[in-house]
């Protein structure tokens, strides 16, 4: 057994390369040995919502604009991706597999009104209707049409299965029992975890999302990374897609890089208006 799968064919294999190389894998599983380098190539190509619909036409007058730029606390928005151009989306089906909680998916039609999320204050904290979220504040974000909190937690992702890797430096599959040793030479292993939609009247900290931004708060024209508190890792798309009953929806994962795919983007919104930041 090898810890790269043997895939590639011979034209797609390069020369054998020393363990100094950067991009070398190891071919032996028992001792994780550094054999050379392979070319490894892989195709993976309703009574409470109107109650909600109500309190929102209040501010029906400032409806589409931020208060002065800023994202605000209680407002809705979609999050679109800053790589895929996809906006995240959750629904009433549950994931198959893993927690089996509500799935969370991403969408690219602009007009599904299950891609609507709500900016709400941490279990703890504290966040004004219409104060702007400021830069590393933690937020949860509640899916509008079925009430449950943006979530993850330690499963694996539902396509991008746990014993698979993403080595930074290249789109390469490799073994798990070598992941250890990939560690210990620097090179930087990814694992992606499964997000999911969980809870209702009930919410814990796999809700806390870290807004993560080069202001003194998130500002609407900002591409943004949302870091889980519980995980450490970002709120991110695999690129894969899902076939039926999703056909076509994206994976949404949890990663451990902060790469394009990682970023996000409030493309519309009904924003609740407050004061500005003191």
């Amino acid at each position: 057994m090898l810890c790269v799968s043997q895939v590639a064919s011979a034209e797609n294999s390069a020369q054998l390369t020393t363990c100094d190389n950067i991009t070398h894998f190891y071919t032996s599983v028992e001792k994780c040995e550094c054999r050379g380098f392979a070319a490894v190539v892989t195709e993976d190509k309703m009574f409470s919502h109107f109650l909600i619909f109500l309190e929102l036409c209040f501010v029906a007058a400032s409806a589409f604009q931020s208060n002065d730029g800023f994202i605000t606390c209680g407002s809705v928005v979609k999050l679109k991706n800053n790589e895929e151009g996809v906006r995240l989306h959750s629904h009433d089906i549950k994931y198959g597999s893993g927690s089996g909680q509500q799935s969370v998916t991403a969408v690219q039609d602009g007009d599904d009104v299950n891609s609507h999320w709500q900016i709400l204050s941490a279990i703890k904290g504290t966040c004004k209707r219409g104060e702007p979220v400021k830069c590393g504040s933690k937020i949860r974000l509640k899916h509008l049409t079925t009430g449950c909190y943006l979530h993850s937690h330690l499963f694996a992702a539902p396509i991008t299965k746990e014993d698979q890797v993403l080595i930074i430096f290249a789109s390469y599959l490799i073994n798990s029992l070598c992941i250890e040793e990939f560690r210990k030479r620097g090179s930087k292993v990814i694992f992606l975890k499964e997000v999911s939609c969980f809870g209702n009247n009930e919410s814990d900290s796999g809700d806390h999302w870290i807004v993560v931004c080069s202001n003194n708060a998130w500002l609407t024209k900002d591409a943004v990374k949302l870091k889980h508190e519980d995980t450490g890792k970002f709120l991110a798309i695999s690129g894969k897609q899902y076939g039926r009953p999703i056909n076509g929806q994206y994976e949404v994962v949890a990663i451990s890089t902060t790469k394009n795919a990682a970023l996000w983007k409030t493309a519309e919104g009904i924003f609740m208006v407050g004061s500005n930041i003191p």
